[in-house]
């Protein structure tokens, strides 16, 4: 009997310990329906479906076979037995053919939506909408920053809403340094240069001081709280000139970065997105929060310190989450008719708003009402797409979903670019590889680095999406944070298609990695079920069997 070799999940994570949950073995035609024969682990594979079953094929590490025999399992006919050394079990999961214009509508992924939820706030925190509404009221929250930046947090407040309670407050419980951050407009208008110029401040995260000030109209020294709150508001008001300010003074104003948390993830451009998304002016008083010793106080301290105040303490890296999720970041460039060794495809252009980035769609056919458009979300590997690398399955991944579009006739492949190395760069992707070569995987060499294991987002390819008019879609792909991301920027996912590729000796490690340590899936759920995405050596698609009820 003639055999070919094939790759699938196993039936259980739990029992699976080889390369990400594939086991290799041979498939074989028993009774007219296509089996795994296993070869490495005891693997059971059933059948409980209606229609064509297809498979992903594979020859070792040549990739992908042409494969066109299919069988048709009858309708809610439940195999039971044991033939030629093939286990077939009775309690597995259905297993559903992937269609273009039927997808599962399970992803596979065993991890609760929430986690991704963008508007959810980290552990500990209080949400943003909570922080922008106490903002609008007048009052002041704690702002934390990475840990692996300044580790502190700030008191912040609008500008406009400051009174002299509050910056005694302000002096009580912070370093007494008290500033405002101001969008630059505002400092030229009143004449307030910067301190010393970018190309001269040494400030370890050059936070832009321009020169103190004080008010020179109702008040005294220009330090008691009294003096400092006329200072803050003749700072914020659109009616102030550059004569109404003594020179230097006891209120430090800050240059607020264009663009705000999203460009620089600071205090200062927190202070004034703050303010801005509770609708008031754009400057906002800001000042470090010290320990009872006069040291800076930390996060555990930070929390105790808001709760005995009554105070929300929110992070930065969800107010930065909580703007991608609604700021507008991307621009459409262009567009021109691409033929491609796959098919004839639209590309369109799409610039970055905050870094100038141009990332590229390709569309093929038309998108219509939106409604399950067929949707690869691709990170930029040059390594792998360009060179052919076999270290990952970039490549592949994206050779495999643009035929999988031109089979389906209707589909968008993002190609999103910054994302190299999971979002670290080129040069430090390859000094990854050294460490891998020395024997890190891919997450302990990044880690060995200090860098993140995956620092992408996915929030311009979210826009990108519906900018071309996707409404809902069906995701080629093996990764959860992609999944849930693009979900949480209003994205509706209705189902999850895996990209099953050739697995080599080069590119083991890393897919069982992924699997082990960053919840990758290698097939249709979690459940052992195979991708069945391949005919005759090209992509193809057909409805899913019923499930059981």
């Amino acid at each position: 009997m003639a055999s070919i070799n094939f790759s699938c999940s196993s039936t259980s994570l739990a029992r699976s310990r080889l390369l990400g949950g594939l086991h290799y073995g041979t498939m074989q035609c028993v009774n007219g329906v296509e089996f795994l024969r296993q070869s490495s682990s005891k693997v059971g594979l059933s059948v409980k479906a209606s229609g064509k079953i297809k498979a992903a094929l594979f020859s070792g590490e040549d990739g992908l076979l042409p494969h066109s025999t299919s069988s048709t399992v009858a309708s809610n006919a439940l195999i039971n037995d044991v033939s030629d050394g093939v286990e077939v079990q009775s309690d597995a999961v259905v297993l559903g053919a992937l269609s273009a214009d039927v997808a599962p509508t399970t992803s596979g992924f065993p991890v609760d939506n929430d986690e991704f939820d963008l508007d959810l706030p980290s552990e500990g925190f209080s949400s943003i909408p909570e922080a922008i509404e106490d903002i609008r009221q007048g009052k002041m929250v704690v702002v934390v920053d990475d840990e692996d930046r300044e580790n502190e947090g700030d008191l912040i407040m609008a500008a406009s809403k400051v009174t002299p309670e509050a910056m005694a407050f302000f002096v009580k419980h912070g370093t007494g340094i008290v500033c405002v951050s101001m969008k630059e407009e505002d400092l030229e208008r009143l004449q307030l240069p910067l301190m010393v110029t970018h190309k001269e401040n040494e400030e370890k995260l050059r936070t832009a001081f321009t020169v103190s000030v004080d008010a020179k109209h109702g008040t005294t020294t220009g330090v008691s709280a009294r003096d400092r709150a006329t200072t803050v508001l003749a700072l914020a008001s659109k009616d102030s000139k550059p004569e109404d300010f003594n020179r230097p003074g006891h209120i430090f104003p800050l240059k607020y970065r264009e663009g705000g948390v999203l460009k620089r993830a600071g205090h200062t451009e927190a202070a004034v997105d703050l303010s801005l998304l509770a609708g008031l002016d754009p400057a906002g008083v800001l000042c470090e929060v010290v320990d009872d010793d006069g040291s800076m106080a930390r996060l555990p301290r930070l929390r105790q310190f808001a709760q005995q105040e009554n105070l929300k303490i929110v992070s930065i890296a969800d107010l930065i989450r909580y703007r991608r999720k609604r700021d507008r970041l991307v621009e459409h460039a262009s567009a021109a008719r691409i033929p491609t060794m796959w098919g004839p495809f639209t590309a369109h252009c799409y610039r970055s708003i905050l870094d100038g980035i141009e990332h590229i769609a390709m569309v093929k056919g038309d998108i219509g009402d939106g409604q399950d458009i067929l949707v690869r979300v691709h990170s930029e590997c040059l390594t792998g797409d360009i060179f052919g690398s076999a270290r990952c399955d970039c490549g592949n991944q994206l050779a495999l979903a643009m035929q999988q579009i031109e089979a389906a006739g209707r589909g968008v492949l993002i190609y999103l670019r910054g994302h190299e190395g999971r979002g670290i760069g080129l040069g430090h992707k390859l000094r990854a590889y050294n460490l891998q070569d020395d024997g890190r995987d891919t997450v302990e060499a990044n880690e060995e680095l200090g860098l993140p294991v995956d620092s992408r987002e996915y929030g311009i390819g979210a826009q990108m999406l519906r900018d071309l008019g996707v409404r809902t879609m069906k995701l080629m792909t093996n990764n959860p944070a992609k999944y849930f991301g693009l979900k949480g920027y209003g994205l509706t996912v209705a189902g999850r298609v895996p990209l099953v590729t050739p697995i080599t000796k080069d590119n083991k490690r890393y897919l069982e990695t992924k699997r082990a340590k960053m919840g990758h899936v290698y097939g249709l759920d979690t459940n052992g079920n195979p991708a069945i995405i391949s005919k005759n050596g090209r992509p193809t698609v057909e409805s899913p069997a019923t499930p059981e009820a």
